[in-house]
């Protein structure tokens, strides 16, 4: 995935515009950092010093400004997962990959909405979505095939886990905001091929999975 698909080619604006649009930028970030991707646009909007309408001539969606307010930590954990595909080790590489993943997590609840969800009116966030379920399945079966990991764990399994990561990080944002390393650890344990014991249900399929995303979102 490119960064350049979440960003928006700049035109030349006089600086008061500019100034205005840094300004809802610095404030999107912060509301949905702290209350997620259904922030209220009006709230950014008056932090920001600005009109409700002056918002929407920046950014016409919600999707827009939510896209250009998380660039910073999508570059992050690209740049992170780019690191962990690089790895020689599979299994080192697996953990590292969900290590970044879920630290970039745990430090914005808007990103945390983001991977959690499916927004299927954006292209733009359902190719970041593809290649981020590409990327996952690449490190999932690098470490299978090398019989790091054992081989019924799939996509739907890493995303049931990324689900209850984002439960725990809400819970305990405040108290121990690390306690999600532990919990990720404790399930490693459970993904390693020597631990495998037969499991009583199948994962998701693909569809299901997608199902599932899209209905969290209509649900939140």
């Amino acid at each position: 995935m490119s960064i350049s698909e979440v960003e928006r080619a700049p035109k030349p604006r006089r600086r008061d515009a500019v100034e205005r649009h840094d300004r809802l930028l610095t404030a999107a970030r912060s509301e949905f950092a702290v209350r997620g991707v259904d922030a209220s646009l009006e709230r950014i909007a008056r932090d920001a010093g600005v009109a409700i309408g002056t918002l929407y001539r920046h950014f016409p969606t919600r999707m827009d400004l939510l896209l250009a307010a998380l660039e910073p930590r999508l570059r992050e954990f690209l740049d992170g997962s780019e690191n962990a595909m690089a790895i020689d080790d599979p299994w080192d590489g697996f953990v590292s990959y969900l290590e970044n993943l879920f630290r970039v997590q745990a430090g914005d609840r808007g990103f945390n909405d983001f991977l959690s969800r499916r927004f299927p009116g954006s292209p733009d966030t359902e190719r970041i979505h593809d290649q981020m379920c590409r990327q996952i399945e690449d490190v999932l079966t690098r470490a299978q095939e090398a019989g790091a990991v054992r081989p019924d764990i799939a996509l739907a399994d890493i995303v049931n886990l990324i689900w209850s990561n984002g439960r725990m990080i809400d819970a305990t944002r405040t108290t121990a905001p690390n306690s999600w390393r532990r919990q990720l650890y404790l399930t490693l344990d459970a993904y390693r091929a020597a631990a495998a014991h037969p499991l009583p249900e199948p994962p998701m399929t693909d569809e299901q999975l997608y199902d599932a995303m899209v209905e969290l979102n209509a649900a939140d």
